[in-house]
C-alpha cells in the first residue's frame, strides 16, 4: 500500500504518518505501508488539501477557519482530503472512524482498533460549528495534557485553549497535589513549564490545531503584577504607587480584590491605562506569532469594578468595548493580524449602552454561562433583562436568561460568537454517572446551534473519564455532527467501550444516576436552605440505594476484567474504583442530606484519605483535586458560587 502526500505540509506529513500506522495496526496480517510526497500522483491514497485536487470549498465562509473534509476511496486507494491543513488530519481520523477506529478517552488505553480491510467510503462533511474546543483547567501533569491535544482530532475537536500566560496554576495543582493526604508535593519551576508550553505548542501546531491563549490576566499583568499565583491572594501592602494608581477604586480604596490579582479590574475610564493594555495584548501579540486568537478578558469575579466618577458614568461594557477598540488599533498600526476574542462574563453579560466595536473582522464574542443551571437547558419561564446597576448586579440564573442578554449584544454585535460552557468543572463532579450530563450537553448543543452560535470551549479538567468518556465523546462528536443522536452515540460509545457488557454497564450507571440526582448534588432541592442546600430526606432515601447498586458495578468490572481487551480492561479498573467512591460519597452525602452537617465533613474527609491512597490508580482519568474542591462546597459548609450573586 502506498499513501502519496499531494501536499506539502508538516501537518499532512503528521496525517499520513497516522494513517499509516491506523492501516496497519487494523490489518489482520502485516502489512507493508510506504508514504511518500508526489503532487502529481494519480493513484493509490492521496492524502492533501482539497484545493490541491481542484476539489471545491467555496462552500464554507473561511477555509482556514471552517473545516471541511472530502474521503472519495475504494479498497485499493482514492483521496482523503480537506480544506485545510487540520482538516486534512481531521479527515483521516474519519476515514478510520468509518473502518471501525474508536478514541474513547485520551491515551493509548482509551482507543478501539478493529481488525478490518479497507472498503469503499465516500463523504464530504462540514462540521456543525466551527469552533469546537477544549480549555485547560483543573489540575494537569505535562504527559495528561499532551495525551489530550493528542486526543482531540481524533473526536474532530480543532482548538485549544491555555489560559493565562503560563499555566503555573493548573500544573501547581497536579505536581503539589493540592487535595491528596498520600503523595508528597513535588516542587516544579516555572522555567519547566515554560518549557512545558512550548511543547504543547508545537503539538498543536503539528496537528494544525487554532491555539488560543490568556484569558484572564490583563487586568493585572500589564501593570506588573505577578498573577502566576492563579486566585491565591498575595500581599497588597507593598503595591507601589506606580502600579496601584491603575488599580480599581473599590469603597474608596485602590487595591487589590481580596488580594488576587487576577480578580482585580483596573480603572477602565483612564486612556494611560489602557493604552497600557493594549500595547500589552500588541506585544505578547509579536511575540507570540504561533498564537491564533488571544483571548481578552477581564478580572474574575463581580461586582469589582472601579467606581471613580470617571468610569461610573458608563456601564462596564462600554468601558470593554473601547478597550477592544483601542487594541485594534494598536494592532493595526503594527499590521498584525491576531484576532480576539472577547467574553460576555460577569458584568459584561450586559450589553453596552453606547460604545460599538468597529472592525468586528477582529473579534470573536465569546458567552461564559457561569452561573446557568446545569440540570436544564431551557425551559418555559418567562425572563426579562435586569437592569445594570455597578458593582450590585445579579447573574443569570438560567440558560434562557444568558440568552437574552445575548440577544441584546446581538444588535450592534453581528460577527462570530461562541460559548465558553463549564460541563466539565465542578458540574461533572455532580454527576457521578457521566450519563444525565452527557443528555445536558447534547441538548446544550442544539440550543445553541438553534441560536446560529458558532461553537463550543469546553471550560474544564481533561481528565473527564471517571467512570468513562462518554459526555466528552458526546460534546464533541454531536458538534463535529449534530446529525448523531444521543442514542445513536450511548449504542456507538458503550458498545465499543465494554463489548458485551455495554448495555449492562450503561443500566448501572443510569441506576446511579437515579440514586445520586444531579440536582440534589447541585444543591437545588434543599427542604431547608437555612440547614444547607443539601438538606432533603427524600433524596437521603435515595441515597441508601447506592451500596446495592455499586455491587453490581463491581461484579461488571470483574466480568470486563476477563474480556482481555482494550479497553475494557482499562474501564473495568477505573469502574471498580468508581464504585468505591460512590459508596463513601454516598456515605457522606446522607449525613448531609438528613442535616448532620458536621458528622458529613468528617465522612467526607474519611473518602478524601480513601481515594487519595487509590488516586494514582485513576489520576489519567479523575481530576481528583477538582473533585475534592467541588465537594468541599458541599461539605465545608460555604455557600457556593459566592462571586456570582448566590
Amino acid at each position: 500500500m502506498v499513501i502519496y502526500k499531494i501536499s506539502d505540509d508538516m501537518t499532512i506529513d503528521f496525517a499520513a504518518q497516522e494513517l499509516k500506522k491506523y492501516v496497519q495496526m487494523m490489518s489482520v496480517t502485516p502489512l507493508n505501508v510506504d508514504v511518500r510526497y508526489l503532487p502529481s500522483a494519480s493513484d493509490g491514497f492521496r492524502i492533501g488539501l482539497m484545493q490541491d485536487f481542484g476539489l471545491d470549498v467555496s462552500d464554507v465562509k473561511d477555509a482556514a477557519l471552517d473545516d471541511i473534509i472530502y474521503i472519495d476511496t475504494t479498497e485499493a486507494g482514492g483521496i482523503i482530503a480537506g480544506g485545510n491543513v487540520r482538516s486534512v488530519l481531521l479527515a483521516v481520523y474519519e476515514f478510520l472512524r468509518i473502518h471501525g477506529c474508536r478514541w474513547l478517552f485520551p491515551g493509548v488505553d482509551g482507543e478501539y482498533i478493529p481488525e478490518c480491510t479497507l472498503r469503499s467510503v465516500k463523504l464530504r462533511h462540514k462540521p456543525s460549528m466551527r469552533y469546537r474546543g477544549y480549555c485547560l483547567e483543573g489540575s494537569v501533569s505535562q504527559e495528561i495534557l499532551l495525551d489530550t491535544i493528542d486526543f482531540l482530532p481524533k473526536l474532530g475537536m480543532n482548538m485549544f485553549l491555555t489560559q493565562f500566560f503560563l499555566p503555573v496554576f493548573f500544573y501547581q495543582r497536579y505536581y503539589e497535589h493540592w487535595s491528596s493526604t498520600a503523595r508528597a508535593s513535588e516542587a516544579l519551576s516555572e522555567k519547566v513549564i515554560r518549557r512545558w508550553k512550548v511543547e504543547c505548542e508545537a503539538a498543536l501546531s503539528l496537528r494544525g490545531i487554532q491555539y488560543h491563549d490568556v484569558g484572564h490576566g490583563w487586568s493585572a499583568a500589564p501593570f506588573g503584577f505577578d498573577i502566576s499565583t492563579g486566585w491565591n491572594p498575595i500581599c497588597d501592602s507593598d503595591i507601589p504607587e506606580s502600579q496601584r494608581r491603575h488599580l480599581a477604586l473599590l469603597d474608596g480604596e485602590r487595591k487589590l480584590y481580596g488580594g488576587v490579582p487576577i480578580n482585580t479590574q483596573f480603572c477602565m475610564s483612564s486612556r494611560e491605562a489602557r493604552s497600557i493594555v493594549a500595547r500589552s495584548v500588541a506585544d505578547y501579540a509579536e511575540a507570540h506569532s504561533s498564537v491564533d486568537y488571544i483571548h481578552v478578558w477581564l478580572g474574575d469575579g463581580n461586582n469589582n469594578h472601579c467606581e471613580c466618577s470617571e468610569c461610573s458614568k458608563l456601564s462596564v461594557s462600554d468601558w470593554y468595548v473601547m478597550l477592544l477598540n483601542d487594541i485594534d488599533e494598536e494592532l493595526t498600526r503594527r499590521n498584525l493580524g491576531t484576532r480576539i476574542v472577547f467574553a460576555i462574563y460577569t458584568e459584561t453579560t450586559w450589553a453596552p449602552e453606547r460604545e460599538r466595536i468597529k472592525n468586528q473582522d477582529r473579534f470573536t464574542l465569546m458567552m461564559s454561562p457561569i452561573s446557568r443551571s446545569y440540570t436544564k437547558t431551557l425551559d418555559d419561564t418567562h425572563y426579562e433583562i435586569k437592569p445594570f446597576v455597578r458593582n450590585h448586579i445579579m447573574m443569570p440564573r438560567a440558560l434562557g436568561e444568558y440568552m437574552l442578554y445575548l440577544e441584546e449584544w446581538r444588535k450592534t454585535w453581528h460577527g462570530a460568537a461562541l460559548v465558553f460552557e463549564y460541563h466539565f468543572w465542578r458540574h461533572q463532579m455532580y454527576e457521578p454517572s457521566g450519563i444525565i450530563l452527557a443528555r445536558r450537553i447534547s441538548n446544550d448543543i442544539d440550543t445553541y446551534i438553534d441560536k446560529e452560535l458558532d461553537g463550543i470551549v469546553a471550560c474544564g479538567s481533561p481528565r473527564a473519564a471517571f467512570p468513562n468518556g462518554f459526555a466528552f465523546y458526546v460534546f464533541a462528536r454531536r458538534q463535529f455532527d449534530s446529525s448523531l443522536t444521543i442514542e445513536e452515540l450511548t449504542e456507538d460509545y458503550f458498545g465499543h467501550a465494554y463489548n458485551e457488557c455495554g448495555q449492562e454497564v450503561y443500566e448501572y450507571l443510569s441506576d446511579i444516576a437515579n440514586a445520586m440526582p444531579q440536582s440534589f448534588l447541585e444543591g437545588e432541592e434543599s427542604d431547608d436552605v437555612s440547614v444547607s442546600k443539601h438538606f432533603s430526606f427524600k433524596n437521603a432515601k435515595k441515597l441508601e440505594e447506592v451500596r446495592s447498586i455499586t455491587k453490581r458495578g463491581r461484579r461488571i468490572a470483574k466480568k470486563l476484567l476477563t474480556l482481555g481487551e482494550r479497553p475494557a480492561s482499562a474501564l473495568a479498573q477505573i469502574l471498580s474504583v468508581h464504585s468505591d467512591y460512590l459508596d463513601m460519597l454516598a456515605d457522606a452525602l446522607i449525613l448531609k442530606a438528613r442535616g448532620s452537617n458536621d458528622e458529613a465533613t468528617e465522612a467526607f474527609e474519611r473518602m478524601r484519605e480513601f481515594i487519595s491512597e487509590r488516586e494514582v490508580y485513576i489520576e489519567r482519568y479523575f481530576d481528583f483535586n477538582l473533585a475534592m474542591e467541588a465537594y468541599r462546597m458541599v461539605f465545608k459548609n460555604r455557600a457556593r458560587d459566592v462571586q456570582f450573586g448566590g
